[in-house]
Parts: C-alpha cells; structure tokens; sequence
C-alpha cells in the first residue's frame, strides 16, 4: 500500500519539538522515507510545508507535545504511536500508558534504579523504549509492561486496552468507532437531534459520553448509541469482544460491600427463604439475564448476583407465585460480635471468605514481605482467616497495629518477618500455616 497509509494527516498544523531534521523534498511521500529512515531518534511524525517543499521529521507527536496553527504545514503522525491499545500481546503498542495496571508508576526504561534493566533502549533499539511507557520488548504473552518504581516490585503488567474491542458487555468500552453495526453515523452525546435522551454527561459523569462513540452507559448487552437518522432512534455497535481479559484490579467479593455488584460467593436463598431459580432456566420465570450474554456478571448456578445495580444482590426464585427477591448477604465489615449471634455464623463466615484468585504473579521475592498478592489458601489447602478478625483465632497480627503490612482481607502476608508469607485459618484446630506460596524464580525477573 501507499507509504502514507500508516499515517494521520492534518493540515494546518505545526508541531513544536526540539529534536528534528530538516530535508528538501519534492513531496509527501518522499519526507514519509526520510522519517522511516530517520536514525537519529524514532521518528513518530514529520511536517511538510507545501510552498518551501520542506521536510521536518519529528521525535514527538500530538499526544507527547502542543500544536499551533501554521496554514502551510501538513503534519502526518504515525499511527502506531496515536494508538492507547493493543493488537495482540501488544509487541508494537507504541502509547504513552506510564503505570501498571495497580498504579504504580514506571521506571523510565534507560535508567537503572530503583532496578538494573536487562531490557534497555542500547539492547533493544528497535522496541520503543522510550520514557517510562509501558512496552513489550520480550514478546511476553501478558502483553506490555515495564518496571516499577516501587524497589519491592521489579516489574508488572500494564492495562492495555486490546484495539478497538470490548471486554464482558462494553460497560468499560472507552474506543472511538462511531458507526452503528448497519453503518448509521451515530449522534453526539450531547446533542438533542434528531433524537431526544436523558443520557448527558450531567447524569452520567463516569460513563464517558464523549462526542458521538459507541458507549454502553446502562448495561445493555453492548455497547449502543442513538443515531443521525431521524427514522432510526438507536441502534448497536459492530465491536468485537476481546480475545483475552484485562488483568483484574478488584476480585469477586464473598461479602456485601457498597450494593455488592462484584459478590461472587454462594448464597443461593432469598431473605425469606425462597430458594433462587437457576439464571441459565426460564421456569417458573422468564427473563433475560442469560449467563451466555453477560458473562462478566458471575451468573453461575442459582447464586445470588447483582446484574443490575440493584440496591443488593437478589435472584429469581423458584416460588411460581414470587418472581424476585433480595437476598441477605452479610456485609464485609461484619464484627466478631455479629458472627457469634447469627447462626450457623462461623460456617457461613468460612463460605464467604474470598478465595484465591490467581493473577499474573503469584509468588514471593525474599522472605515474602514485599508480598501483596490475592492468595488466600495456606499449603495444606486450608482458607485463611481475616486480619481484622478474632475469630476463630485471636490474635494481635492486626492491620492497626502493622500498618505498612497491607493486611486486607484474608490475604497470605507476612508482617512478622518469617521465612514466607502465611496467615491464621479458619480451621479452629490450626492456629496458621505458611501459604501456597512458590518463590519467584530468577526467569521470572526481566
């Protein structure tokens, strides 16, 4: 294809950049080769002016530094360096994401602390290493990452969107298509015409109804938008569902918290007693929260959910004359006191502790204390008990009393300085036990 289809062209436009090289050229295509060319630094877009036939290639584009008007110029951008996602593993995402997917802020790739690199822009200069933007250099198959600036966290995965996909029902689709799936453009957020809505950023702040992109604001089954065509007042958008997930940032809840939309435990009867329909039946109740269409709402079995951002969790029963009802699940702040009073409270206490949950890393540098992994099952397969519970332990490993421990829920931690993580179980005949925790090998360490 033509040279110029890997780039984005706006007239009018100059950039301001320091590092630049200046050539003649008799048109576009030719300063398009010169910045393949470019050694000096990566070229991620070039200026063209049309009267002085004059080339400028440039190490920074739109999203890195400003821009002003220039009615001469032409600026083409590489478009592999406008793109905040991913295609694949993401080996060629050349974005600007600079943290990991918990937040921790990279470590700028050619500098050597808080961690020596064994990746660096002199090894590998064809691989974008540049800043502290997350990158992939070594083909991992979790996709970009980069080291941290956290001295206990060598490396971490960043959240790389994959392009222009959608993960579970596009509630988080945060893409640009703007066509409907019959190819109707589709109609700005904040417009009224043709078609009058409720659906404003004044009441949807957090939604991000930004100019006319296909959006998924009340979790319908994808993401939708009204469209330009008076005969036709919405309709869904032709997004494909990613091909692998996003790194999860918060588990499924065993307990009440806020309206308990991320509960994932196994209660499975309503508060006065009735026993809850299975989601993947439609008798005695038809409805059409069907696992298969919404597969990150944890419709499993007949466990209660909440798909719907109802008040709290609920489910249909199977009493033909009571089609729904909530269900009584306990809170996550429930006390020792509110445990011995309920009954049957230490067994349920045991069924709503959050299980493990493996995420990219589970294992331990050291003596593990840097350790702030998911893991809640000790090395004989027992469940932990909660940090900020006396029950059926009592202990004096409390988050108060070791603040800088992150001791969360019923996390495997080691605030004690002891040869690995562990934590107290809920079986009343065994104090603790180490976790099922393996140390990170050294192929671990990039």
């Amino acid at each position: 294809g033509d040279i110029l289809d890997d780039y984005l062209r706006t007239d009018g436009v100059w950039i301001l950049t320091r590092n630049k090289q200046f050539y003649k050229t008799n048109n576009e295509k030719e300063c398009a080769e010169k910045c393949e060319a470019e050694r000096n630094f990566n070229c991620r877009a070039f200026l063209f002016t049309k009267k002085m036939l004059q080339c400028l290639t440039l190490a920074e584009n739109s999203k890195t530094t400003v821009t002003f008007n220039s009615t001469d110029a032409i600026l083409y951008e590489k478009k592999i360096y406008l793109l905040q996602c991913k295609r694949g593993i993401g080996k060629d995402y050349r974005g600007t994401e600079a943290k990991t997917w918990r937040g921790i802020p990279c470590q700028k790739w050619a500098e050597k602390t808080p961690h020596n690199p064994n990746y660096t822009p002199e090894k590998h200069p064809n691989a974008g290493l540049d800043e502290n933007y997350c990158r992939n250099p070594d083909g991992d198959e979790n996709g970009p990452w980069c080291y941290t600036t956290d001295p206990a966290t060598r490396f971490d995965y960043c959240n790389i969107p994959e392009f222009e996909c959608m993960q579970c029902n596009g509630e988080d689709y945060h893409g640009e298509v703007s066509r409907t799936e019959s190819g109707l453009e589709c109609q700005r957020w904040d417009a009224q015409e043709p078609h009058l809505h409720g659906f404003t950023l004044k009441h949807f702040p957090d939604k991000d109804l930004k100019m006319n992109y296909c959006r998924n604001p009340d979790g319908d089954l994808r993401p939708w938008c009204f469209t330009t065509s008076p005969s036709k007042r919405w309709e869904y958008c032709n997004i494909p569902r990613c091909t692998t997930l996003a790194p999860v940032s918060r588990l499924g809840s065993q307990c009440l918290s806020v309206k308990g939309e991320d509960y994932r435990g196994r209660i499975a009867i309503t508060e006065s007693g009735n026993v809850c329909q299975h989601w993947n039946t439609q008798f005695p109740h038809r409805h059409g929260w069907i696992p298969d269409r919404y597969p990150c709402k944890g419709l499993e079995e007949n466990y209660c959910r909440n798909p719907d951002g109802e008040k709290r969790p609920w489910c249909y029963t199977i009493n033909s004359s009571v089609r729904w009802e909530y269900c009584a699940i306990p809170h996550c702040d429930v006390t020792e006191q509110g445990i011995a009073g309920m009954s049957n409270g230490f067994l349920l206490l045991v069924a709503d502790m959050p299980m493990q949950v493996p995420l990219l890393e589970e294992c331990y540098r050291g003596n593990g204390q840097s350790y702030r992994g998911t893991t809640s099952i000790t090395a004989s397969g027992k469940t932990c008990q909660a940090w900020n519970s006396m029950f059926p332990h009592s202990h004096e490993k409390t988050p108060d009393r070791f603040p800088n421990a992150d001791l969360r829920a019923n996390y495997c931690r080691n605030p004690d300085g002891d040869n690995s993580p562990w934590c107290f179980t809920t079986d009343p005949s065994v104090t603790w036990e180490y976790c099922n925790l393996k140390r990170c090998d050294d192929h671990t360490h990039k």
